[in-house]
């Protein structure tokens, strides 16, 4: 049985210590996409060094802090994705954008920023994505590998995304909090 979009798309993906890939240890995933073809996501907390260049410079006035380009995930790091934090909600897509959950849509980086700039308050900058195949997510959630847990807009555009991991767990319920402190080698436990 497959998980509908309804039920992941907006929402925030966990890594777990069963999650063994070096590219998603600790990782705070949000969900874009999910359905039975698949699932797409973008790694929220993974930013980089790296600052827009040419053409795409023309953004870093919309760019949230930290303003750097973030690994969204290791499918096709030559994608680049904005996510951008909307004045208003929006029930459709637009030229300009496409609605997520709430407040947090995607944005053409093609499109003028001075235009997009009249439609929301921040943006933010993904090289690649996290994919799952057919059935892929469903399994691994299945497995533990993944904790599927409520999104906040903050998290999306979090000034501290270093520590979002820490920060989402320690804001759940009941012992869920608890491994905001498991350390990062459990045999140290």
């Amino acid at each position: 049985m497959f998980l509908t979009s309804p039920q992941t798309k907006g929402r925030l993906l966990l890594a777990t210590p069963p999650l063994s890939d070096p590219n998603f240890d600790r990782t705070v995933v949000y969900v874009l996409e999910h359905h039975e073809d698949g699932a797409i996501g973008l790694i929220l907390n993974r930013p980089t060094d790296e600052v827009l260049t040419e053409p795409l410079d023309r953004w870093v006035d919309l760019q949230s802090t930290p303003s750097s380009i973030f690994i969204g995930g290791p499918v096709d790091t030559n994608a680049m994705i904005a996510m951008a934090t909307t004045k208003e909600l929006l029930n459709d897509s637009t030229d300009l954008l496409t609605p997520i959950s709430g407040l947090v849509a995607s944005t053409d980086l093609s499109a003028d920023p001075a235009i997009v700039a009249a439609h929301v308050d921040a943006v933010r900058i993904f090289r690649g994505y996290a994919g799952w195949g057919a059935g892929q997510l469903d399994l691994e959630l299945e497995e533990g590998a993944w904790l599927l847990l409520d999104a906040e807009i903050g998290d999306v555009f979090s000034h501290r995304p270093d520590d979002l991991w820490h920060h989402v767990l320690r804001r759940q319920p009941g012992r869920l909090s608890w491994l905001a402190l498991a350390p990062d080698d459990l045999s140290l436990n």
